[in-house]
Parts: C-alpha cells; structure tokens; sequence
C-alpha cells in the first residue's frame, strides 16, 4: 500500500511539473480570466482521466498535457484553445462528462471546438486507407467552422506519433499512413512546417523503418564529418593565434 501511495504521489507531482511546464512560456501573457480557464480545464481532465493510462502504462493525463503544450509552444494559440487541447478526450475517453457538461462548465464555443474533435476522432477510428479522401474532405469543411480544431487535431496527432512504440505493429502502421495521408499535408497548408516535417519523419519510422534507419545513419555519419572538421580547423586558428602570441578564450 505504502509503495503505491508513493507512484501515485511521484505521478502526481510530474503531473504538476508537466503543466507547469506547458504553461511557463505564456504564462505572463495570459490574464487572469485565461489562467483560470485553463486551470479549470486541466482539473476537469484530469478528473476525467484519472483512472486511465496510456498503452505506455503512463497515466493518460500526460497527453492532454503534451498536447497543450504544443498547441501554446508550438503553434501559440491562445488560452480557449490550450483549454480545449486539455479537454479533447474528455468525452471521448471517459464516461464522466457529457458536452452538456462541457457546455454548461466552458461555455459553447469551448464545447463546439471540443465537440469538432471528437467527431474527427471518430471519423479516423477503425477505418481502412479506402475511406482516408472522405475522412480528408471532411476535416477541411470543418476549416470552415474553426480552423482551432484542426490547429489542435494535429497536435494531438503529433504527440501520439511521438509516443506510438507501445502500440501493435498494425496500428502504428494505420496511423502512420493515414499521419502522412492527411495530417502532414494539413500541417504544411497551414504553414505548420516544423511539424509538418517532424510528422513525416514520424510516419517514415512506422511504414519504412529500414529507409528511416539509413537516414537517421547517414545524418549521424555527416554531424560527426562535421564536427571533426570544426574540431581541425579550431585547432589550426588555435596554433595561429599562439604563434602570433594573440590571446583568444
């Protein structure tokens, strides 16, 4: 008993650590009403999560998280977003809450971005390459409604393809094809493209493992070139500078 207790307060305590950490960059921007909109989101998904965890056996409250923090660090939406990003499994994965709830906790427009998400998550689970264009088209009519839900949907993405080595071999494939199929290509229309080429990396490493080795070779083959090159020619300015007795730090 004594030795869950102490997991549960080490995971709570990275739980603390992690949203802090979401939260340092924006922090002294946010107002007031923002921070206590995203704190309320966070207890609310928390709640929800509480008793779940990732195929990874981390608790399931690291990826909401993780999927904030990307949606404020990396792409710098605002604090009605950061919200939605923590509640966006809420009434997908869990039982505890209901949109109503949302809507009643967050008010409509937080509900309709959070509502958005579900339905693109539901319109991916389970479906084969066939159905991708159609699962396509309908993402891009919702750009129509709020082009936040998209913004978050490929966070969320992102930060599954990072964590996808616990899952079965044909999942990481599905998610992968459908990542390089749909998300990338959303990511670079929306000028996203740091992330855009992260998800293809991402996506090579599940559907063409042997070409994302070599690459990943090649690449550490050619920053060690590099860096003994820098490492030649400092030592050759170095022996110049003591010759001409010139100081240097």
């Amino acid at each position: 008993m004594a030795y869950t207790a102490t997991i549960e307060e080490e995971e709570n305590k990275e739980i603390a650590k992690r949203y802090k950490d979401m939260l340092s960059a924006t922090y002294q921007t946010l107002s007031k009403k923002d921070k206590e909109l995203i704190r309320k989101a966070f207890e609310v998904a928390v709640d929800a999560h509480k008793n779940q965890r990732r195929k990874t056996g981390e608790p399931y409250i690291y990826h909401p998280v993780a999927v904030a923090d990307i949606v404020a660090n990396e792409i710098g939406l605002g604090a009605t977003s950061i919200a939605c990003a923590l509640l966006h499994d809420v009434v997908e994965d869990s039982d505890a809450y209901t949109f109503e709830d949302i809507e009643r906790l967050f008010g409509e427009t937080v509900a309709r971005i959070v509502n958005g998400l579900t339905k693109i998550s539901r319109l991916s689970k389970d479906q084969e390459a066939s159905i991708q264009a159609e699962n396509f088209r309908k993402m891009l009519l919702t750009l129509n409604d709020d082009v936040r839900v998209i913004l978050i949907k490929i966070a969320d993405r992102l930060h599954n393809m990072q964590t996808m080595d616990a899952m079965p071999l044909h999942k990481q494939l599905r998610i992968s094809s459908e990542t390089l199929y749909i998300y990338a290509p959303l990511a670079h229309r929306l000028g996203l493209y740091n992330i855009k080429t992260e998800l293809e990396d991402l996506g090579l490493k599940y559907t063409e493992p042997e070409v994302y080795n070599d690459i990943l070779a090649k690449i550490k083959e050619s920053k060690e070139q590099q860096n003994r090159y820098i490492e030649e020619f400092s030592n050759y300015i170095k022996k110049a500078l003591d010759k001409e007795k010139l100081g240097y730090e």
